[in-house]
């Protein structure tokens, strides 16, 4: 998988390697209802590859024993 993350380089946040582009933006623009070839046309360094790896790693993330309440008055 092509994420990496180091401190020095965007505030360490997780991105995808060799690129400024980090999986919150790509997870933004897809929750904004970009499509992945929208995406791809703004971001050229992208492959839809690396659009699925981003998607993983999110998924990922939210493994584990946490929860995440949810207000549903504040949506």
């Amino acid at each position: 998988m092509p994420i990496t993350a180091n401190p020095d380089v965007m505030m360490g946040k997780p991105r995808i390697a060799g690129t400024r582009i980090t999986v919150e933006s790509i997870l933004e623009r897809l929750g904004a209802g970009e499509s992945e070839a929208q995406i791809i046309e703004a971001q050229p360094r992208l492959t839809q590859q690396d659009i699925l790896d981003a998607l993983r790693f999110a998924a990922e993330s939210m493994h584990g024993d946490k929860f995440y309440p949810i207000d549903a008055d504040a949506a």
